[in-house]
């Protein structure tokens, strides 16, 4: 079991705090919008999803960025994809890291919500994992950092975006690293409300207060059935994206 107080200040790129038994999680960097790199944002995301899913306490979570995008940077790598090449005892970490980020967000069994409040053009995957996605009127969902940046989608956007989008469209934006637009977002089912960016946070308050008013089991259980699908498809297809993502990035 974890306790709040042993993990609320403990994070560099994420803030928390909690009311009521809603846990709200607020990622940045250096108090501006957070920069998603290996270290500190993912070793700080992987560990701190396994914190909140160990904390009973915690009954509804909010996840949320700072400032002008959720995840970023907003620009793409470019660039030669020979500079990213690693020895396999380099990308051993990255990979381990990758795979139980993933499932330590699934493993929180109680509802999450994402405010997405601007652009996500890093790790899209997990803001849209969450049971429901609130995002601002002017986000844009992209993975800038993978295909356009010389390597392989491999670390869960290959699995979320299909379930979300459909084949097709998951193909053709993960090919081609464009971003989906707000109102495309919503239509392809990627989030479920735009709100202005003003209205975005109290919303998801007001959501995860509504949702506090069933009973504590029925959150709870509600959210392992409602995962229990997509852990099974991370279960079969996360540890072969990555095993794949880091052969493509070995050095000759």
């Amino acid at each position: 079991m974890s306790e709040f107080s042993d993990y609320a200040g403990k994070y560099e790129t994420i803030k928390m705090r909690r009311e009521d038994g809603i846990l709200e999680m607020r990622f940045h960097t250096n108090d501006g919008p957070c920069q998603y790199v290996f270290r500190p944002t993912h070793g700080d995301f992987e560990q701190a999803f396994l914190d909140v899913a160990r904390d009973r306490d915690n009954e509804v979570i909010i996840m949320t960025g700072t400032g002008e995008y959720f995840l970023g940077p907003t620009v793409n790598f470019g660039g030669d994809p020979a500079r990213r090449a690693l020895a396999p005892a380099a990308f051993d970490p990255m990979q381990w890291e990758a795979k139980h980020l993933i499932m330590n967000l699934l493993n929180i069994e109680v509802p999450v919500i994402s405010a997405i409040n601007g652009p996500v053009t890093r790790h899209p995957e997990i803001p849209l994992l969450a049971d429901v996605v609130l995002a601002s009127d002017d986000v844009i969902i992209q993975d800038s950092a993978h295909f356009q940046g010389g390597m392989v989608p491999g670390d869960g956007v290959q699995i979320t975006f299909p379930m979300l989008m459909g084949t097709a469209r998951a193909r053709y934006f993960l090919t081609t690293g464009q971003a989906v637009k707000a109102q495309q977002a919503y239509e392809f089912g990627l989030v479920n409300e735009l709100l202005s960016r003003e209205n975005l946070l109290p919303r998801a308050w007001e959501l995860a207060r509504t949702i506090m008013k069933q009973p504590p089991l029925v959150r709870r259980y509600t959210r392992l059935v409602l995962t229990q699908p997509i852990k099974e498809a991370m279960q079969k297809q996360l540890a072969l994206g990555l095993a794949l993502e880091g052969l493509a990035r070995m050095k000759d």
